[in-house]
């Protein structure tokens, strides 16, 4: 971190392709085969991208069969970490593996629909990290800060093509697994969530007139032993605006605590500290996002795509908890946004792309980011800003911490403030001892 005036240059050197790949056999004579992959690799688990799509150290095994109508993956990841500034990839492993295993069937009911069925389990063992800026990603700072492992199952169905004149896209995914202690409940907790999303779209000339719509369930109750907030692995999806869409392009953090309300590259409001170096959380308020949208072949090089996004949260009592805030409503608000797609040469190989985007909030964004809050006292807030930390104040703090554990979730540093206060008394009673 860099002092006011002060410039920062900094080089990251990675690798995000290196991997060797043979065929294992063929199958028959209609070509179907066996392959492997080893090395770091990309991959998309479904169409789309919704649960996991990272390029990553993996073993895969791949290949199809039925004359090409089946086609199959079974993957491994053991995933690296990653650079806090970049996102790339770094030499150094991270406690967290990774399990795929998918099966697609082409021209499924009508020729050009593919059907995918997925299954994937998500080993993130408990570790303590810092990134390269100094902050707490792992576990996340907020509730309760001890080091937790999650274990996660997803089974899921999507589909992808034709059906007529009807472009069709869809996709259902369950959670299930455990949380053995959730930072937002301070407990552990049993994992059950559910996620849907579906577009439809019709072309007409050079026209692609489209309809989305996305769900992802929230939790009802943070403090209890279900986590029904659903949350990804490693999510990049191309879903309602994709990389245009102003809720999906930027991060937005949740202010005073060490969380964001949704992560880069992501639509998923998930209170991670990181997406990239933080772990999945469960306890989250979920969401809808309704989309419609068009996109224009405006030449064979130039294409324009226009997104109209209606987001609301599923559900608000998680983001109540943690921010000790009554009443914060569901409306997230209109997300605007244009982009820009250009082919140089009429090839995909080289695309410049351009983008533009607004957010119009919500009365649940306003809520969250721009009413007072007199529902906490304001000492420790005084004590923190002021950092008077001499004995009194720092008895003050503490004895606030204790009066309300959801005040704390919102000023996570009162660890600090009550590490200090303990210290402090401790020394004062071996001078009178």
């Amino acid at each position: 971190m860099c002092a006011a005036g002060q410039t920062a240059l900094t080089a990251h050197v990675s690798l995000e392709e290196a991997f060797a790949e043979v065929k294992l056999k063929d199958v028959n004579e209609n070509f179907d085969f066996i392959s492997a992959r080893v090395g770091i690799q990309p991959f998309v688990s479904d169409f789309r991208g919704f649960i996991f799509s990272d390029n990553n150290l993996g073993a895969r095994v791949f290949g199809s069969f039925d004359n090409n109508r089946y086609q199959y993956n079974v993957a491994y990841f053991a995933q690296l970490e990653k650079d806090t500034n970049s996102g790339l990839n770094r030499f150094d492993r991270r406690q967290q593996n990774v399990y795929v295993a998918n099966i697609f069937r082409q021209d499924f009911i009508r020729k050009g629909y593919t059907i995918q069925a997925s299954a994937l389990y998500n080993d993130d063992r408990h570790s303590r990290k810092f990134d390269r800026n100094g902050f707490l990603v792992r576990p996340a700072l907020i509730g309760d800060v001890r080091p937790h492992s999650i274990k996660v199952g997803y089974v899921g169905i999507n589909g992808d093509g034709h059906i007529g004149r009807l472009n069709l896209t869809n996709s259902y995914y369950y959670a299930f697994g455990r949380d053995d202690q959730n930072p937002i409940a301070g407990r552990p907790v049993h994992v059950s969530s559910n996620m849907a999303a579906v577009e439809a779209s019709v072309d007409r000339d050079y026209l692609r007139f489209r309809g989305s719509f996305f769900w992802a369930q929230g939790d009802k109750n943070p403090t209890d032993g279900q986590a029904n907030g659903f949350d990804a692995i490693f999510d990049d999806p191309n879903f309602v605006g994709g990389q245009f869409s102003f809720w999906n392009r930027n991060g937005i953090r949740l202010t005073q605590t060490g969380v964001g309300l949704v992560q880069p590259n992501s639509i998923l409001p998930s209170l991670r500290s990181s997406k990239i170096q933080g772990q999945a959380n469960f306890v989250n308020p979920g969401i809808y996002i309704y989309n419609a949208g068009v996109d224009v072949e405006v030449t064979q090089r130039l294409k324009a795509i226009f997104n109209v996004n209606y987001l609301r949260f599923h559900r608000t009592e998680p983001l109540e908890y943690v921010l000790f805030q009554n009443n914060i409503r569901h409306e997230i608000g209109w997300d605007y946004s244009l982009g820009v797609a250009y082919r140089p040469f009429l090839i995909n190989n080289i695309t410049m792309t351009f983008g533009a985007a607004t957010l119009k909030p919500g009365r649940g964004f306003r809520d969250i980011y721009t009413n007072a809050n007199n529902n906490c006292p304001t000492e420790p807030e005084r004590v923190l800003h002021r950092r008077q930390y001499d004995y009194q104040s720092e008895q003050a703090a503490v004895q606030f911490v204790r009066a309300s554990e959801v005040c704390l979730l919102r000023f996570p540093s009162l660890w600090r403030v009550r590490g200090a206060q303990l210290r402090v008394d401790t020394q004062r009673r071996s001078r009178a001892g």
